[in-house]
């Protein structure tokens, strides 16, 4: 029998998660770790997380170990991005969607990516409540992750999060965004699949896609395909597809197309998940599916340098100092931005 406390979810709240973690005094040792992420115990898995998304030195110091040990047990999923511009119904999407996926008798992971509060942090949605029926489905693992300060809305700790998922057997992952938005391609770097959702309008609404966004969609669904909206939604999805049809020919071989759905009344999801798989068969059988992957890998890398470079930079008292002086030279005009920023470099060079 499995133990009660494996079906329970982790806390929305990641502060709060942290702060049991400060708390807990009883330190867990790797294989405790590991044993209880691959016996899907979803409160570890929880925890783990939360000890990825930490920045206390000694949690990161037992996350690196984690992490390795993780690596191995990873990479066995289907990564979904999902998008799209608000009011659009993504909860509703991923839920109905999420339910055709169980179906199949597949374990699904949700990471939503929340607005945060810029006092705590901490996600402002409640995710579960926005996904009751998945929530209650021991199958499934929701955990959402504060947008904070990083790039786009998507948490820095969100590609390990996956990983860690993966390591846990979840078969299939959604990505959930923020919204529609410029920096949507870190979401694009760690998913295998790119979904954008958009309402059932055209002309005018096409206007305010940006480009970049539509450009990464490997499906546009137009949801709200129902009642008085039918019509508008199907030709919603011929200028959309005639749109995608003005874009560059992916390296993947995969010819993006646009669908109509609904999500409230469950119809046209089948044909969505359809052309998912038919997606995943084309780029693994292209041997693009691994190339991005590894591509991705090194993109995650150089992302995480950089943030830690930046760190480095901004923790250096000495540096930090001269950047502030710099900084109120230029308000003086006593000096060019360019020419300040090459002396924090000249600073730099000479303190490596």
């Amino acid at each position: 029998m499995k133990d009660k406390n494996q079906n329970k979810k982790s806390s929305i709240n990641p502060n709060a998660a942290e702060q049991f973690l400060r708390k807990k005094k009883k330190k867990r040792s790797q294989e405790e770790w590991l044993k209880g992420i691959q016996d899907g115990n979803t409160v570890v898995l929880s925890q783990a997380i939360t000890l990825i998304e930490s920045t206390l030195p000694t949690h990161q110091f037992t996350a690196k170990d984690l992490m390795r040990a993780c690596l191995p047990l990873s990479g066995n999923s289907i990564r979904i991005g999902i998008t799209g511009t608000p009011g659009v119904g993504k909860s509703t999407f991923i839920e109905a969607l999420g339910q055709l996926v169980l179906a199949q008798g597949k374990k699904l992971a949700v990471l939503p990516v929340d607005p945060s509060s810029q006092t705590t942090g901490g996600s402002i949605l409640g995710d579960k409540t926005r996904m009751e029926k998945l929530a209650a489905n021991p199958d499934v693992f929701i955990r959402p992750s504060p947008a904070r300060d990083s790039l786009g809305g998507v948490a820095q700790k969100t590609r390990e999060n996956i990983l860690l998922c993966e390591a846990a057997g979840y078969e299939v992952i959604f990505v959930e965004t923020v919204g529609v938005g410029q920096s949507e391609i870190h979401v694009h770097s760690m998913v295998d699949f790119f979904l954008l959702i958009l309402q059932p309008a055209a002309g005018d609404e096409l206007q305010g896609i940006k480009r970049g966004v539509m450009e990464l969609a490997d499906l546009i669904a137009v949801n709200k395909a129902d009642g008085a909206l039918t019509k508008a939604a199907k030709q919603a999805k011929q200028t959309y597809k005639n749109a995608l049809h003005l874009f560059p020919a992916k390296a993947s071989g995969w010819t993006p197309t646009a669908l109509t759905c609904s999500a409230i009344e469950n119809e046209g999801l089948e044909k969505i998940w359809e052309t998912i798989n038919d997606f995943i068969y084309t780029t693994k059988n292209n041997n693009y599916f691994k190339k991005r992957r590894k591509e991705q890998a090194i993109f995650w890398f150089r992302e995480g340098l950089l943030s830690g470079l930046k760190s480095l930079l901004y923790d250096n008292k000495k540096i930090q100092e001269a950047i502030s002086n710099l900084e109120q030279a230029i308000l003086e005009d006593k000096i060019s931005p360019l020419m300040a920023s090459r002396q924090v470099i000249n600073l730099i060079k000479n303190n490596l």
